[in-house]
């Protein structure tokens, strides 16, 4: 059986930066099949290469740096923050590429795909997100389930 991390990264210390974690906590409250795992991954990405090599693809939910308005939602493939120097992951991009390629070393490289969200705050404390980003979330969790959804289908093939 295949199997699906959906990872939220963030900081929920610095406003916005938290989306990640926050929309896994939420996503946390439905019910998923037993082989999509939700974890709450922080900001210690590099840490968690052995956890990614368990699985078969991972679906981030993260800042995203675009230079769009606060609150618009990109969609990403592992290539879009490789082959692309000015598209920043939020602030764990190396990180987070980095446990992929340890993954793979050691084991199985799952799949990545991101949702992320342009933040309006992410280097000032706050434990709130900006009234921006809380506007997109209810569409942020939309589009994180739309995607959790198009794995299973694929996994269902």
């Amino acid at each position: 059986m295949k199997k699906l991390l959906v990872l939220g990264i963030g900081n929920i210390l610095l406003g916005d930066e938290g989306v990640g974690v926050h929309a896994v906590e939420e996503l946390k409250k439905e019910e998923w099949p037993e082989y999509v795992h939700l974890v709450d991954g922080g900001t210690f990405t590099h840490d968690i290469f052995h956890i990614l090599e368990k699985y078969d693809a991972t679906l981030v939910l993260d800042i995203v740096h675009g230079g769009k308005n606060a609150g618009t939602i990109y969609y990403l493939e592992e290539k879009d923050i490789i082959n692309n120097e000015k598209q920043r992951l939020s602030l764990h991009d190396i990180d987070l590429v980095d446990s992929l390629n340890m993954a793979g070393a050691i084991g199985k490289r799952p799949e990545l795909r991101i949702l992320g969200m342009e933040p309006e705050n992410y280097t000032e404390w706050s434990m709130e997100m900006t009234d921006t980003c809380k506007a997109a979330f209810p569409h942020f969790l939309e589009k994180a389930r739309q995607e959790i959804n198009r794995f299973v289908e694929e996994f269902a093939q």
